[in-house]
């Protein structure tokens, strides 16, 4: 959890406008500070289950912002993942790399010739 200086200096500066506490940059920059903080905790208490389910449910909150903001507004999204330095693959990497799998499925399916029905 962080506390509340450090939250308010994070909506600052990833804040739009003064009063900005909901907008997708702030709530992806918050998450990723929650992020770090559980990680942290989670290296020394490894058996902690329940914290580690909260640190997921972080991470697929963020990972769902952050595709919204692309889809919505990439030039805000290169500058708030360079800002917080995130390894992030686009949309459009992510759907080239899954067409290629479907298509090189499809090669090898096609080498291995038809299915013969004698075996059945």
């Amino acid at each position: 959890m962080i506390d509340k200086k450090k939250k308010a200096q994070i909506i600052k500066t990833y804040g739009i406008h003064e009063n900005d506490t909901g907008s997708s940059e702030v709530q992806i920059a918050l998450l990723t500070e929650e992020i770090k903080s559980l990680t942290k905790h989670l290296k020394t208490h490894k058996k902690d289950f329940s914290s580690r389910r909260g640190l997921l449910r972080k991470v697929a909150e963020r990972r769902r912002l952050l595709r919204y903001l692309e889809k919505d507004n990439p030039e805000s999204f290169e500058e708030l993942v360079k800002k917080l330095k995130l390894k992030i693959k686009k949309l459009e990497d992510a759907g080239r790399l899954i067409d290629e799998a479907i298509s090189e499925a499809d090669d090898e399916t096609a080498e291995a010739g038809p299915v013969s029905e004698e075996n059945n």
